[in-house]
């Protein structure tokens, strides 16, 4: 993988999109960061990073449980959503975070700093994953502990969507995406150790923690309609296969999504869809 290209990507993404990331009428970010956070169970004083924070959907309720004696760090890649993530912290009057601009797979923060480290839908994009879990191990004081979430993997679907959409998004469009977007690429990276909870566990374990668990429950997702749930799919990690779909075969693919998931509305309903999410909890060894 050309990792300057993919980081590159992605930054580019992420600060296009940063306005109306997660604003489109789609709830799914904002649940899935709270019951993270409820899961990891931040306490009043504790020092919290959280890698990738986005508009802060898990930043933001973890800086209200550690109060005013705590101190919470979000990082990103992109400029444009640290600067919406202070935003949002300011609005709503919380004054115990800090948001910089950082590559999460390499913080350059001071060792054992930190008490609990998250990472909604961020830690498992990185690069090099596995990697990046060890330095996360040494950001924190003995007994600390790390707490992720992840798409539930299976093979032969569709990543990071729920099981309907294998149907709806042929894996062959995943061809119009650079190479390491690929299929064989994503196996690579997430696959190999994402998709089976030994493989994970063991991952976890070289890089320093113990007491792993991962439990999958599933998070609601809800659209206004299925127009608004494809144009909130242009705001997050779709965005990549929109701006890389020929004109014909993206107006193609609109087409499909909106009329499928409009098929689940009852009546002038929103859509709603049960999306299947890994929460992985684990202590740092000593």
């Amino acid at each position: 993988m050309d990792t300057a290209a993919y980081k590159s990507k992605v930054t580019d993404a992420f600060n296009e999109a940063a306005a109306i990331y997660d604003r489109m009428g789609v709830e799914f970010f904002t649940p899935m960061g709270r019951r993270l956070v409820e899961r990891a169970a931040p306490r009043p004083g504790e020092r919290v990073l959280d890698i990738g924070c986005g508009l802060g959907a898990t930043l933001l309720p973890a800086a209200r449980l550690i109060g005013p004696a705590g101190r919470a760090l979000g990082i990103d890649i992109a400029p444009a959503m640290v600067e919406e993530a202070r935003r949002e912290a300011r609005r709503q009057g919380i004054g115990n975070v800090d948001v910089r601009v950082m590559d999460g797979e390499h913080p350059d923060l001071p060792a054992r700093s930190f008490d609990l480290v998250l990472g909604s839908y961020s830690v498992i994009f990185l690069p090099d994953a596995r990697a990046a879990l060890a330095r996360f191990a040494e950001l924190l004081a003995d007994g600390g502990r790390i707490a992720f979430t992840s798409p539930v993997f299976a093979r032969d679907t569709f990543p990071f969507l729920p099981p309907m959409f294998t149907e709806l998004i042929p894996l062959d469009l995943l061809r119009h995406l650079p190479e390491s977007w690929h299929p064989e690429q994503l196996h690579r990276q997430l696959h190999s150790w994402l998709e089976h909870p030994a493989d994970l566990t063991a991952a976890l374990e070289r890089a320093g923690f113990t007491d792993v668990e991962a439990v999958d429950e599933p998070v609601r997702m809800t659209a206004a309609s299925g127009t608004a749930w494809v144009d909130w799919s242009h705001t997050q990690g779709m965005r990549l296969l929109w701006q890389h779909l020929p004109e014909k075969e993206a107006a193609a693919l609109r087409s499909r999504l909106v009329a499928a998931l409009d098929a689940l509305r009852e009546g002038d309903g929103p859509v709603r869809i049960e999306v299947p999410v890994r929460y992985v909890t684990a202590t740092v060894a000593r």
